[in-house]
């Protein structure tokens, strides 16, 4: 969902004052009996009065074909909405409430589970696209008036591209067109003046219900859905074209991969197409500023969420082999992700979220916490890891900014706001804070490093933003709001921390 640190939301942002921000045409299955299929469990009777939920599927390798699971899944009373065959992965939409426990018998299946606690037809969040604060007309017109030559007018606004030297970067290069980062998120506006340049149509979809429909602008985000995915690809690659912001990599192609519904739920079956959808569309880099609903940690300890982290598993990695990078934002909850244990009360967020103590070894935020994703922590105007930033030694690899409260982190002037500012809908601009923002800013200078080693592994260059990151040793005592207070503690050295990770991202050293 849309607000990381609501009881309901997840897109890893933070908007004004710090409360976490943010965020189905079905394919037709043949009929066919349990009679007739010698691999499918047996059953006399299919029950069909349960709520119709969303499942995945993990099929097995060997002689077992996700052909004859899919007949299982069929007399199980599941209907097929899309196999991704290239993973092992079937989506199925069942209104049996034994679909799961039932198909998990079927010979050839590895693994399965319900994707949502809640049924397909319902939920609503009215706190998705709220919390942001808007751009005034004063600060614009005064940013303007400061702008130097070759600056965008909003350019001395944006304290984060000096931070990480983006600004000498684009020096020396903007980025490659023939490097594209897929933002996978809540849609993005492509109408948006400083987005439309570097717009990438044909990389671009809408994996809401776990099938891509790559109908004309349906990886927007509808009126009254969030700007989170907007604001991303903006900080990721607004253009420098004497309007608004610029963005890290404003050279590079951006596009809209949509996986969050209308109320801000990013599920499985979304997720799982965006990367698989991003994998075979030229998509070098995805940035993914979120955690898949509807659990904040999914347990290998519960057949449910342990299907759902090996299908986001599998298509993280079919796009790794395929030459993308994969960008992850740590969370805004300020958890040690390497501790012994976490207590999450927000889980399920899209029913009735209860308390439980879990082990982060075996419990993840996914996809950040995935073999082969890059994890970005946040930090704010002062260089500091942000207040709300998750961490946690081994964890995270590498930080980027992600703004903070003024109060706790104030820019040098001209800027004024410890946020992110960024791109909205509708060709606006304003400020967000979160790890959602820190990711794209990683995102954008593997994007860079790609435009200078076009033909580098993702393995290749993830080893150059860590080697190539300016180091950070651990704030400790860290009292962020100077209360007395220790908030944290960050463990680890100055070369690889819990707080950092191997150090801020570096624009200049990726295109040097």
């Amino acid at each position: 969902m849309a607000h990381l640190g609501s009881r309901r939301g997840r897109a890893l942002a933070l908007p004004a004052g710090l409360a976490l921000t943010a965020s189905l045409g079905f394919l037709p299955s043949g009929a066919a009996s349990a009679a007739e299929l010698s691999d499918a469990p047996a059953a006399s009777v299919v029950a069909t009065n349960g709520p119709k939920l969303s499942y995945v599927v993990n099929v097995e390798g060997g002689r077992w074909t996700a052909g004859s699971v899919r007949k299982a899944i069929a007399a199980a009373g599941g209907e097929v909405v899309i196999s991704y065959d290239q993973i092992g992965v079937i989506v199925v939409h069942s209104q049996n409430p034994e679909f799961a426990k039932t198909i998990r018998q079927a010979r050839g299946v590895l693994s399965a589970g319900a994707t949502r606690t809640a049924p397909l037809t319902v939920q609503s969040d009215d706190s998705v696209g709220e919390g942001a604060q808007a751009l005034s007309a004063a600060e614009a017109q005064a940013a303007a008036a400061t702008a130097a030559d070759g600056q965008d007018p909003l350019e001395p606004l944006q304290w984060d591209l000096p931070a990480i030297k983006a600004d000498q970067a684009h020096k020396k290069t903007l980025g490659s067109k023939n490097v594209t980062v897929g933002v996978i998120d809540t849609g993005v506006d492509d109408t948006h003046p400083d987005l439309a340049p570097n717009f990438d149509a044909a990389a671009s979809a809408n994996c809401v219900s776990g099938k891509p429909d790559t109908t004309a602008g349906s990886w927007r985000p509808n009126a009254g859905e969030s700007d989170h995915g907007t604001h991303v690809a903006g900080t990721i690659a607004a253009a420098k074209n004497g309007v608004g912001i610029t963005g890290v990599a404003p050279g590079v192609k951006v596009s809209g991969i949509k996986v969050s519904t209308p109320d801000g739920f990013f599920y499985t079956e979304a997720v799982v197409c965006g990367f698989v959808w991003a994998a075979e569309h030229g998509v070098d880099i995805t940035n993914n500023s979120y955690y898949t609903d509807p659990w904040m940690f999914a347990c290998k300890t519960d057949e449910d969420q342990k299907a759902l982290i090996e299908a986001v598993t599998r298509a993280t990695r079919y796009a790794e082999k395929k030459g993308t990078v994969n960008v992850a934002a740590a969370g805004n909850s300020k958890f040690d992700l390497a501790a012994d244990e976490i207590l999450d009360n927000s889980s399920p967020n899209d029913t009735t979220p209860g308390d439980r103590i879990i082990d982060p070894s075996e419990c993840f935020d996914y996809p950040a916490q995935l073999p082969g994703v890059v994890t970005v922590s946040a930090t704010g105007a002062k260089d500091l890891k942000a207040s709300y930033s998750n961490y946690g030694l081994g964890v995270i690899d590498v930080a980027a900014p992600g703004g903070d409260r003024t109060e706790y982190q104030t820019p040098d002037a001209p800027a004024v706001n410890g946020r992110i500012l960024s791109t909205t809908v509708n060709g606006g601009y304003n400020y967000k804070a979160g790890t959602s923002m820190a990711s794209p800013h990683a995102a954008g200078v593997l994007a860079l490093l790609k435009s200078s080693h076009p033909k580098a592994s993702p393995a290749a260059l993830k080893a150059l933003l860590a080697a190539q990151a300016d180091e950070r040793a651990c704030t400790n005592p860290y009292d962020i709001d100077g209360n007395g207070t220790v908030d944290a503690v960050c463990e680890g050295g100055k070369q690889k921390n819990g707080f950092y990770g191997a150090g801020l991202v570096d624009a200049l050293d990726a295109v040097k």
